[in-house]
């Protein structure tokens, strides 16, 4: 029988909770709040939800039908909520989440929030027209045009706007990739390029800002001083060479006055500001629609501008009224009062500068008209040098001699800087900035995705056309001498681009003031709330005090920080100066907007699907470029200084910021680098000129997953210093699902203390059945491709005697066995808990180096990287060689001395002669001892019966040996405990005698810790010969072992036959432990570390548990040992 199932939708799609601040997405202004937050500190970032609340979430599954997805209740949202949440999706405009909390508690009912409306042509299109649009224009652009020429000024332009139109297109790309909350370009770029980048390039634009309404204060004071109140000036100038220094000292007083003010309106209220940008607006765009009118009117109707000139040099309106030497009064003839400028008095018979005398007066008109045929004269480049008089090209003058002086207080118009054609770039491109006022308003859009691509282009592309128009219809109708006049002397001291404009030059003046003052006031608004969203953030921590504000989330702190900031560039008080700096900070933003675009286009990452489709990575890359050369065009040392600042904030984010996850593109730009030097380090093995010690660093966590020797760490910050690959490995016992939570814990543990001991690397913690396989998979598969380790690192089992399932030292010798197998060099630490920590520094003192065997150079190369670091920096390094009875130790030592001279390695050379000589009654007490212990381990894996049956084997031999040499023998009894049952192993061919060590705590083969162990003849009273009687076993099980009178153990140490029963091999290769043991020892016993050739373990596995009392007897009585075994491969190499 079927069933149908209706899947029905749980909350409907037009469903709208309680209006509240949580039932919107509500992102802080410039979308950073919470500095505990994972990502940018909106936790629905990384969400697929775009606005639910924690009530929803029970509602999500109610019903039946969705049953079988209960378990996914906590993770997952159902489609219906998915989609509800994205239908009713809002974004409140920047700063109003607080002020509109702050109204809520006070007045005690909530309000619904209304959706913004705003359009492309409201919210995007006209505040860029407002913001590019600016000072630049009415102040200077006629001034570029005089001094560049049509020709360069276009080029120039045209540069500029294409650098804007390039930066926005990529701009278009990241603001449609997904929601954009408030912030604008600082939220575009910290999210594409990361956190470091992100702070960087966003402190980088809010100093731009700052500056622009530094420049913005300073084009209104001029404006102010020079057009409209000139007698308001403070500082009077005594003669022509003190002017500028006192229109600056004027710019420097009115301008603070009016940051005061602009900054006490911004603190008031914010709205006020807004009010009045409509107002602001129209000023600028009455202002252009004032100079084209002139232009149409200049083609026909010139307007009336005289200029004065004397000879070909322009004169300064400023001091005389009639343009010519003489005058008619009557019928008398007079000198004017531009006589007296030049001549010693009003008489005729004075004494005259010789240039006023040769040369006649001349007026034309400044302002021809588009139909004069001007624009030739204006299409190449007249650039001047400071304190030059603007001359006119072409009018026929008498020179004076080139070393006649030049008098300042003459009437003539000056130069007042050395102008050049990257200068002007310098000064030009602030009037194309401005391009992410729609981005940094897409909080109040409709549709900003939408809205930003389509406003921000047209309004550039409306920009573009009306700066390039004004600079052919400039160069059109208006005389060179007066593009080149900046300040506008020549002409009565008009604004010369109020000369062009109709009805009225003051059209223009009221104009640009009013358009500059409100630039100027968006400034000081826009900086602070770029400084309040990057310290909200958190990745600046000395910048976290800007982030507070007013109860309604005014930054108060941010705007007190943006006007210091900005009186530095009233105090510098030149527009011409302060233009090329926020020019520095805008170029940087936008190269990193392009760089951004570039870079998550070519990483092709799933997330990159803007819906503006009409970008390449070819146009960011092209805009990036052009960003970079104007930074250099503009002025070299102020790019250096930008990005030397962007370089510090970018490494102190880096060093003290907070760890921030945005999913940006340089993560995956590393992800991509990394892959790439992956594949290339896959295709062979490393020269051994670029060999060094990758480590596989293995350490024990104890119950509380804590590291148990720390102090194996340290030693690998000393010996890596950085560099290289490190990799932390350790092994849980369990299955993956029952201990993985004890995995995380472990893994964060060894993180924290990777990170206390500035070791750079990877941890791995696996979790295997048993510790063996676990260490077995680390070995195999740690590292990727090429990345992989080449060395092991580990501690040495100390206590390996008193484990009861003797797993520790079978463990390790596997390990040695794999390393071995897998063409690896193995580290062993000895004493570890005795090597030094970071902090510790040796003032004096030796790395001595036992040369026993050739290992591929791994010996010499390991001192050499330990002396890098400071705490073995002032230890010397001491080489000693082994020679034979057949080897000439004076030839050796000069080889050795020679080889460590070509290694260029500093190291004193010794070599110690071992001759042949008998093996010594102790050698064979240690052999004995070891070969018994032996014995009883492999008992511990023998069933019941077989156990039974051994035991009483070797008590019949032993009971007949020692009544043959010592009738007079003591019986004495061993308990063993009751063991599970073991493999069988097969039984010895040799002769064995049973041992059992009385320090044993716990059962009879334990025996103490290596820096316990007693020494030569002391060993002798420790050990006890015993034998088996069948019918004791259990009834002695629980007792301790019986006291031994000395008499037994005399006649235990003089049963020389048990010797020689002993297996051969074994007594050999004690006596080679115990006579280098002997000379380490005499040779070494100070050295702060020893570093000697590890011997291999057996072939024959039977012999596995002797292997590690060999190594036991080598290392005795030494502090600090590294074992080192070589990998098979050469490390070291003589050759460059």
């Amino acid at each position: 029988m079927s069933r149908r199932f209706t899947v029905t939708s749980l909350s409907p799609v037009g469903h709208q909770g309680p209006s509240s601040p949580g039932s919107h997405l509500d992102p802080d202004p410039h979308g950073c709040r919470g500095e505990d937050a994972k990502g940018d500190g909106n936790p629905k970032e990384s969400s697929p939800f775009i606005n639910s609340t924690d009530s929803e979430k029970g509602k999500e599954y109610d019903g039946k039908n969705m049953a079988l997805f209960e378990e996914e209740m906590d993770t997952s949202p159902m489609v219906s909520s998915l989609l509800s949440g994205l239908a009713n999706y809002t974004n409140l405009p920047q700063g109003s989440r607080e002020h509109e909390e702050a109204e809520n508690n006070e007045g005690g009912k909530k309000k619904p929030v209304q959706a913004p409306r705003m359009g492309t042509f409201m919210g995007v299109y006209l505040p860029c027209l407002q913001n590019i649009f600016g000072v630049i224009l009415f102040l200077r652009l006629t001034w570029v045009v005089g001094i560049a020429g049509i020709m360069e000024s276009f080029c120039m332009v045209f540069i500029c706007c294409s650098c804007t139109m390039l930066t926005a297109i990529s701009m278009s790309a990241i603001a449609t990739n997904g929601v954009v909350p408030a912030g604008g370009s600082y939220y575009m770029i910290s999210r594409s390029l990361g956190p470091e980048f992100g702070g960087a390039v966003g402190l980088c634009f809010y100093l731009g800002t700052t500056f622009a309404g530094a420049m913005y204060i300073l084009g209104t004071i001029e404006i102010l001083l020079a057009y409209i109140f000139p007698a308001m000036a403070i500082f009077k100038a005594e003669d022509a060479s003190g002017e500028a220094a006192a229109l600056l000292n004027n710019m420097r007083v009115y301008g603070t006055c009016v940051l005061t003010c602009m900054a006490t309106v911004v603190f008031v209220g914010v709205k006020y500001v807004n009010k009045f940008a409509l107002v602001f607006l129209g000023c600028v765009i009455l202002s252009i629609l004032a100079i084209y009118a002139g232009v149409i009117k200049s083609a026909f109707d010139p307007p009336n501008f005289p200029i004065c000139l004397l000879g070909n040099r322009t004169l300064s309106r400023h001091g005389f009224d009639i343009c010519a030497k003489l005058a008619w009064e009557g019928n008398e003839t007079v000198t004017t009062r531009l006589w007296g400028l030049f001549c010693s008095s009003r008489f005729l018979n004075a004494t005259c500068d010789e240039y006023f005398t040769l040369n006649n007066v001349t007026e034309i008109q400044g302002i021809p008209g588009a139909a004069s045929g001007l624009i030739k004269e204006n299409l190449w480049s007249t650039y001047l040098t400071k304190g030059v008089i603007v001359e006119r090209q072409g009018t026929p003058s008498i020179p004076l001699p080139e070393t006649t002086p030049l008098n300042l207080d003459q009437p003539y118009v000056f130069s007042d800087m050395t102008s050049y054609f990257t200068l002007l770039v310098g000064i030009y491109f602030p009037s194309v900035t401005g391009i992410m006022a729609g981005s940094n308003r897409s909080g109040d859009l409709r549709d900003a995705q939408k809205s930003i691509p389509t406003g921000t282009i047209l309004a550039i592309a409306t920009t573009s056309a009306v700066y390039i128009s004004s600079v052919v219809l400039f160069g059109a109708c208006i005389e060179g001498v007066v593009l080149r006049d900046k300040f506008g002397e020549a002409v009565n001291g008009n604004l010369v681009v109020g000369t062009l404009a109709w009805p009225s030059p003051w059209v223009i003046v009221i104009g640009s003031f009013f358009s500059t003052c409100g630039a100027g006031l968006q400034s000081l608004t826009g900086a602070p709330r770029l400084l309040q969203a990057i310290s909200r953030d958190g990745i600046v921590p000395f910048l976290r005090v800007f982030g507070h504000g007013k109860a309604n989330g005014e930054p108060t702190w941010a705007l007190l920080l943006t006007a210091c900031i900005c009186e530095i560039g009233i105090l510098i008080a030149s527009l011409d100066e302060v233009a090329p700096i926020l020019s520095m900070f805008f170029l940087m933003c936008y190269m990193f907007v392009n760089l951004a675009c570039a870079v998550q286009t070519l990483l092709r990452t799933p997330n990159w699907r803007p819906r503006f489709r009409y970008y390449h990575w070819t146009l960011s890359f092209l805009g990036m470029s052009l960003c970079l050369a104007l930074m250099f065009i503009c002025s070299w040392y102020y790019a250096l200084v930008a990005m030397l600042i962007a370089g510090l904030i970018y490494k102190y984010i880096e060093y003290r910021g907070a760890e921030k996850e945005w999913g940006d593109g340089i993560r995956g730009l590393s992800l991509s680098a990394a892959r790439y030097a992956l594949l290339r380090l896959e295709e062979g093995p490393p020269h051994t000129k670029n060999w060094r010690p990758q480590l596989l660093v293995l350490v024990r966590v104890d119950q509380d997953q804590n590291v148990v020797h720390p102090q194996l760490l340290s030693l690998t910050s000393q010996l890596k210093a950085g560099k290289g690959l490190t990799i932390v490995g350790s092994v849980l016992e369990g299955t993956f699902l029952d201990n993985h939570p004890q995995a995380q814990r472990a893994e964060e543990s060894i993180r924290r203390l990777m990170e206390a001991e500035k070791v750079k690397g990877f941890c791995q913690v696996v979790i295997s059945s048993n510790l063996r396989d676990g260490v077995s998979h680390l070995i195999q598969s740690g590292g990727l491709g090429g990345l992989q380790h080449n060395t092991v690192l580990v501690g040495w089992p100390r206590n390996w005697r008193q484990k009861e399932d003797h797993q520790t030292w079978r463990n390790f010798i596997e390990l040695v066995r794999e390393t071995t197998a897998g063409h690896l060099a193995l580290l062993v630490t000895k004493n570890v808990s005795m090597f030094p920590g970071n902090p510790e520094r040796f003032s004096e003192g030796s790395i001595d180096v036992w040369w026993i065997v050739h290992d591929g150079g791994m010996l010499m190369l390991l001192p050499f990287l330990l002396k890098h670091h400071k705490v073995w920096r002032k230890c010397k390094m001491r080489i000693f060689t082994v020679a034979q009875m057949d080897d000439n130790s004076i030839q050796m030592k000069k080889d050795l001395t020679t080889f460590l001279y070509h290694l260029r390695i500093t190291a004193e050379v010794e070599v110690v002669e071992m001759h042949e000589s008998d093996i010594s009654a102790y050698t064979y007490e240690k052999t004995l001892v070891m070969e018994q212990r032996s014995q009883i381990l492999k008992q511990m894996h023998l069933t019941k019966n077989e156990r039974e049956r051994e035991i009483q084997s070797i008590t019949d031999e032993s009971r007949g040996s020692i009544r043959r040499k010592n009738p007079a023998n003591t019986r004495l009894r061993l308990n063993v405990p009751e063991e599970s049952a073991g493999d069988s192993e097969e039984k010895p061919e040799e002769e064995v005698q049973l041992i059992h060590d009385q320090s044993a705590p716990s059962f009879p083969s334990s025996s103490p810790s290596p820096g316990e162990e007693p020494e030569g003849g002391e060993a002798a009273p420790e050990k006890v010969h015993l034998t088996w009687t069948k019918d004791k076993v259990v009834a002695e099980k629980n007792k301790g072992p019986s006291p031994v009178s000395s008499e037994g153990i005399k006649d235990f140490f003089s049963m020389k036959p048990e010797w020689e029963n002993l297996n051969q091999s074994n007594v050999r290769r004690m006596h080679t432990a115990v006579r280098l043991n002997e000379a380490i020892v005499k040779k070494s016993q100070d050295a702060k570390l020893v570093l000697l050739n590890m011997p291999g373990p057996p072939r024959n596995r039977k012999g596995d548990e002797n292997y590690m009392e060999f190594l036991e007897v080598l290392t005795e009585h030494l502090d600090r040992v590294m074992l080192v075994r070589g990998g098979g491969r050469e490390v070291i190499t003589i050759y460059s």
